[in-house]
């Protein structure tokens, strides 16, 4: 079975893609390298020992998309990873967010029509429910009014799809709503690269310990919190891809129903900014150089998940520590000296 994967060189798409393959799924990944590189496509070899289909194509390109969907009529699901990520970059450039993450959201989509029954999964995220008013978050939160252009791109995004699907498309989709993915494959051979300054805090922890970042900056020790720094839910990326396969397969399922449904994914923990880094610090043995800085715009002070509902209908439950997030996170940056 051929599954479409966009963007799947990137971070979480690329350990979604060895997911994928190692349950025996063929995949086909679209990706433009804006924010990676053919290396990931190589490590991706290694780790399994299969050779995904690869094109390189910008999903903003209509005519591109298009002509791919002419060709590949035996894709049977697509996961779409394709977008910019970044919600202090998306402050500054609000109108490439809105390009890359919702344009091209509406031309995939346009193109699914040409599959026969296609199911689909939403790469989402926890900030469609900004400050949420009460901890943990659940599914029934109300999405509330961005504080970012990328959060805004992901509520537009699910708006799009769920609006798709009333419309009477034939379409199943899942949209997956991410809290902070972190660290890297086991094997090192991939992880979190981003081209240029990191604007995630653990690439930006394992480049300063690495002494690529002279020092790392903590925005903000006067959040309402108990140590003063934002708090989040962070969940291993191999966590995070296998629940996609759980959630494809769910589509996949004669016996599913549902058009349209939304699962929060994370860990149900919070850590704050320090915790990750007197983590960090503790679990590879060594010191890191921070500062705090002032706050960042569009920044929340505390998400959390609740996974009730992920836990009983897709039976997915993360199982990676932190500890051990990190842990891979640094020795995937060791890798890139």
């Amino acid at each position: 079975m051929k599954i479409l994967v966009t963007g799947g060189l990137g971070f979480i798409a690329s350990h979604t893609v060895v997911a994928l393959l190692e349950k025996n799924y063929e995949v086909v990944i679209i990706d433009n390298l804006s924010n990676t590189s053919l290396d990931v496509l190589e490590g991706i070899t290694r780790i399994t020992g299969k050779n995904p289909d690869f094109y390189q194509i910008d999903i903003r390109n209509k005519s591109d998309l298009s002509q791919f969907f002419n060709e590949r009529p035996d894709i049977k699901g697509i996961i779409h990873f394709a977008a910019f990520k970044a919600v202090g970059e998306s402050v500054e450039k609000p109108l490439d967010y809105y390009e890359n993450n919702v344009a091209a959201l509406v031309y995939l989509l346009k193109e699914s029509c040409k599959i026969n029954q296609p199911k689909f999964i939403f790469s989402s995220s926890c900030t469609v429910y900004d400050q949420a008013k009460t901890l943990p978050i659940t599914e029934n939160a109300p999405v509330q009014k961005a504080n970012s252009p990328y959060g805004n791109t992901k509520q537009i995004g699910e708006e799009i799809i769920l609006d798709y699907i009333n419309s009477g498309a034939d379409l199943q989709a899942i949209s997956l709503r991410y809290f902070n993915p972190i660290g890297a494959h086991p094997t090192a051979l991939i992880g979190e690269l981003p081209i240029g300054v990191p604007q995630n805090l653990v690439p930006f922890v394992t480049q300063t310990a690495a002494g690529k970042r002279e020092v790392l900056s903590v925005f903000g020790n006067d959040y309402p919190t108990e140590d003063g720094t934002c708090i989040r839910d962070y969940i291993h990326v191999m966590d995070l891809a296998e629940i996609h396969v759980i959630a494809l397969e769910k589509l996949l399922d004669q016996n599913h129903a549902k058009s349209y449904d939304v699962f929060n994914v994370g860990t149900g923990k919070g850590n704050s900014v320090l915790d990750v880094i007197k983590t960090f610090e503790k679990v590879n043995n060594l010191k890191l150089n921070y500062k705090i800085a002032n706050r960042r715009p569009g920044d929340v002070t505390t998400a959390y998940a609740d996974t009730d509902k992920v836990e009983k209908e897709l039976g997915w439950k993360a199982k990676r520590s932190m500890a051990d997030a990190l842990k891979d996170a640094w020795q995937w940056e060791k890798k890139q000296q």
